[in-house]
């Protein structure tokens, strides 16, 4: 699900123009990506692989997308649109079903070696870090929004900040939780199964205190 102020995955934002987009060739390609990552590596991936693999002509890559990070950061941010927020009934227990879907989404192997192919090389690369942070980071940040707004809806939370502070929770409730799973997962290799998501629901509600009573 796509945030209204941000383009569609792969698409320029309006500044190359051309014959229509084909999503069932969108889907092709940027499957092909991920598959190719898997296999070749980010180093080994070519831009001719992928085409050779989704059975499109390069110059059709080309139109979409003007380089291999910008490919491989839109065949990253296709699989995090999956994620979602189904009312659950406490803010708690949408927090825990949003970090365990999550730790699922990590778990798969062109997820995993996407996302640390494409943050590793946006290390030496600010417009490549610019398209994660709009296309994953920023776009994702709709979990966020929807669970706040879940849970002033519920009397969960209360909705007495001004707007800038507001804002800035937001986005430390995002780092936080994406942080603390990318770290566990993909860094430390530890499982995120239900116990931890517990804690860190805790610890995000009611501070360390009752992270420590979870355990």
């Amino acid at each position: 699900m796509s945030s209204p102020s941000s383009p569609p995955p792969g698409s320029s934002g309006g500044r190359r123009t051309g014959r229509p987009r084909s999503a069932e060739a969108d889907a092709a390609i940027l499957e092909a990506t991920r598959a190719l990552l898997v296999e070749l590596g980010w180093s080994k991936l070519t831009m001719g692989d992928v085409a050779g693999r989704a059975g499109v002509a390069k110059t059709t890559l080309y139109r979409r997308w003007a380089n291999k990070n910008e490919l491989v950061v839109d065949a990253v941010a296709v699989l995090f649109d999956e994620l979602e927020l189904p009312d659950l009934g406490s803010l708690r227990a949408d927090i825990e079903h949003v970090v365990l879907q999550f730790a699922a989404l990590l778990e798969r192997p062109e997820t995993r070696t996407a996302l640390m192919a494409v943050v590793a090389e946006s290390t030496r690369d600010e417009p490549l870090r610019e398209r994660i942070r709009a296309s994953i980071v920023d776009r994702q940040k709709r979990l966020v929004l929807a669970g706040r707004r879940r849970a002033q809806q519920r009397g969960e939370l209360l909705d007495e900040h001004p707007a800038a502070t507001v804002a800035a929770l937001d986005d430390l409730i995002f780092d936080v939780v994406a942080g603390a799973v990318v770290h566990r997962a993909l860094v430390s290799a530890e499982p995120v199964d239900g116990p931890w998501a517990a804690r860190l629901s805790a610890l995000l509600l009611g501070g360390l205190g009752a992270a420590a009573a979870q355990s």
